[in-house]
């Protein structure tokens, strides 16, 4: 028997990024588990990737070309060879493009983070089209946005110091479900005295385990920085030589906060002004005593009309305060702006020659599938290639996407491991290889390392990598340059710019063999300023902000539905709504993973007693909830874990694996964010009632 063990690297949409060892016996794989050496992993992986091998050799792999037989939606489809998919599909494009390509659309996101399988040939490919292009912001745009204004780019706190704080906020996040190498340097802090406080409309396994929780209102997160600046400058709880030295707009952001009292503040966001006060306080003592303070912001806060400004907000407080001096204190929103990830050269914008394609949101696209040509849109999407995406049931407004997919002159293909809703509605589906199966190289948004992604065991059946795939259309296309012949390895091989001074020491070769190498980086990135600003200062005024008709200072802005800015809709749908993510599921990854699945049973409704009560609602009920938009059905779990006034649906779960064939983006909005063009899943009212039996 011949045993192996091969490195490689999650490839999901989580910031741990783990290294993984992968023992092949035989040719099959056998186990995946954490490195325990790097120093992020330590050897432990999540529930979900842990069950990796399941995934790969799970029965319902798709591991051939598919031909739709049946009605859009079945699912029902035929067998066929590679050849007969590549002609068809590039026989349709041929078509479409000689009309206009900008009728072709990729949908695609981050169901794989590689910088090989993620974009690149898939970009060489449409930018040679000419196809629309797709602007993809259905994660973290809002946030990244708001912070970039503040700090200057997505870097911020390195986890490997986060054990080190005395205070820790967890802010918009459950890092026990998705961010678990985060919260065991959290724990590890605990242990060594820290205070943990989770700030959370919802009380989630995270918060359950932190020394307080802070359950504010929905959207209302900006409001609460607002009222800790006003607190933390009344009673001068600040670092005065910090502020002098490495900040701007001191002056404008003291007249700014003077508006937002305690109790102006605790109303805006539904809790006590003790709170408010206590928690400033704290958070500017302990800076005082010249202890490392942290946040941890996720992306959950920023998914509201106001989510970028409410990142802005909270990205202002360490600055205050002084907490950017200690290696272990600041914030994280993302590291993904520390690696200099080479994408001019990976994605090769200059294949457009010139051309500017018309950009459409993957936000919008329920709606932007049933729109007709006009002069203010263009064509009409005549054909939708998606990849490394689930949109029929990610997308907000979901019964809009799902009309669109419906479309008979719709032509769509999807490259998938299994038969999601989305393959429902595919015209070919062409199967692809999953993370064992392939080679990636990889950054991360949680840590500083660069990974390698090596391949375990051949591709199963007639799966092929994403790069390969549109290697192959680019060729049935008669596109020769050079650029499409480049193999996945040399695609790998360019992943990292090597002239930047953080990866000087990026060679591939020598990365697939030790499977992560660290950043070049300083332990306390802005101890002496420093902003990737265009002053080089942390600004609470900005400028540029105001350049884009922003408002330049932080400011609170409140949701487009809830009960003080919709009074009216709120009478109609009194409750609002998140649906964050299942412990068990990655986005919608995973959800048909059946151990993975028994263990969430079914979808939950988390409502507050006193809501339930009054609607009549038993634990264990079904329920129906629905607002204008539609509505979907789940079982409720009557908890106080969800505030008064809040009901929290733990997703995404496919469609067809619920009883209704609808899950909670039936209810969600396609409005965008302030900045960052995001999308707004936590922006929205609902009412709830007992299902009809």
């Amino acid at each position: 028997m011949s045993i192996t063990q091969v490195r490689a690297a999650c490839p999901h949409d989580c910031p741990d990024t783990c290294a993984l060892l992968v023992t092949v016996e035989d040719g099959v794989a056998t186990e995946v588990k954490g490195d325990p050496e790097h120093p992020t992993t330590q050897g432990v992986l999540c529930t979900k990737v842990s069950r990796y091998i399941e995934r790969t050799y799970h029965p319902d792999r798709i591991l051939h070309p598919l031909r739709r037989v049946g009605k859009k939606g079945e699912g029902k489809f035929e067998r066929i060879s590679w050849d007969e998919a590549l002609n068809e599909i590039a026989a349709r494009l041929h078509n479409i493009a000689a009309r206009d390509p900008q009728g072709i659309l990729p949908y695609s996101y981050c169901g794989t983070m590689g910088l090989v399988q993620g974009e690149t040939m898939s970009s060489r490919f449409f930018n040679k089209l000419g196809a629309s292009l797709l602007e993809r912001t259905i994660c973290a745009t809002a946030g990244a946005t708001g912070y970039k204004y503040t700090v200057g780019g997505s870097m911020g706190t390195d986890l490997e110091h986060f054990q080190d704080a005395k205070l820790i906020l967890i802010w918009g996040g459950n890092p026990i479900a998705s961010n678990l190498h985060f919260w065991t340097r959290a724990q590890e802090a605990k242990r060594r005295g820290a205070k943990l406080v989770a700030i959370d409309p919802y009380r989630s396994l995270t918060a359950e385990k932190c020394h307080q929780h802070i359950a504010l209102l929905p959207g209302t997160d900006a409001a609460l920085a607002l009222g800790m600046m006003h607190v933390l400058i009344a009673e001068d709880l600040l670092d005065h030589d910090y502020i002098a030295r490495h900040t701007l707009g001191f002056e404008q952001l003291k007249e700014r906060a003077a508006e937002w009292t305690p109790e102006r503040t605790a109303a805006t966001c539904g809790i006590t002004v003790d709170e408010v006060l206590n928690l400033a306080r704290e958070y500017g003592e302990t800076a005082r005593r010249h202890e490392p303070v942290a946040i941890r912001m996720n992306y959950g806060l920023q998914r509201v009309r106001g989510g970028g400004m409410a990142v802005r907000s909270i990205a202002c407080l360490p600055a205050l305060i002084g907490a950017w001096r200690h290696a272990a204190g600041g914030v994280q929103l993302s590291t993904s702006g520390s690696f200099p990830s080479n994408k001019v050269k990976l994605y090769r914008a200059d294949l457009l020659a010139g051309r500017t394609p018309r950009t459409i949101n993957m936000v919008t696209i329920g709606d932007d599938l049933l729109r007709e040509a006009a002069p203010d849109f263009g064509p009409k999407v005549e054909a939708v290639i998606v990849y490394n995406s689930n949109p029929v049931a990610v997308a907000p407004d979901s019964s809009k996407v799902q009309q669109g997919f419906a479309r008979e002159d719709l032509f769509t293909v999807v490259l998938e491991h299994f038969a999601t809703d989305t393959v429902d509605y595919a015209d070919i589906v062409l199967p692809a290889t999953t993370q064992l199966e392939h080679v990636d190289a990889h950054w991360a948004y949680g840590h500083l390392y660069m990974m390698a992604n090596n391949a375990a065991i051949a591709p199963m059946g007639e799966a092929k990598s994403n790069a390969e795939i549109f290697r192959l259309l680019a060729q049935r296309m008669g596109y020769d340059d050079p650029c499409f012949h480049e193999s996945d390895e040399e695609l790998a091989a360019q992943a990292f710019d090597k002239t930047h001074p953080r990866a000087v020491h990026f060679d591939w070769e020598s990365l697939k063999r030790r499977g992560w190498q660290k950043l070049n980086m300083p332990d306390a990135p802005f101890a002496e300023g420093g902003f990737p600003t265009p002053s080089g200062k942390c600004e609470f005024y900005s400028s540029q902000m105001a350049a884009d008709g922003l408002d330049p200072l932080p400011t609170w802005i409140p949701p487009y539905e809830s009960a003080a800015s919709n009074p009216a809709l709120a009478e109609k749908y009194p409750l609002a709504m998140i649906s964050p993510p299942a412990r068990n599921f990655l986005n919608s990854t995973f959800v048909n993973v059946q151990s993975l699945r028994a263990t969430e049973g079914e979808p939950h409704l988390d409502i507050h007693p006193g809501d339930a009560a009054a609607r009549g609602i038993d634990h264990g009920d079904m329920v129906r909830i629905f607002n204008d938009r539609g509505s979907f059905t789940a079982k409720a779990r009557v908890t106080d874990k969800a505030r008064a006034g809040l009901v929290v649906g733990l997703s995404i779960w496919w469609k067809k694996l619920a009883s209704d064939g609808k899950n909670a983006n039936e209810v969600t909005s396609q409005r965008l964010t302030d900045m960052g063009r995001a999308p707004t899943f936590y922006d929205l009212l609902v009412q709830v009632e007992k299902a009809s039996p």
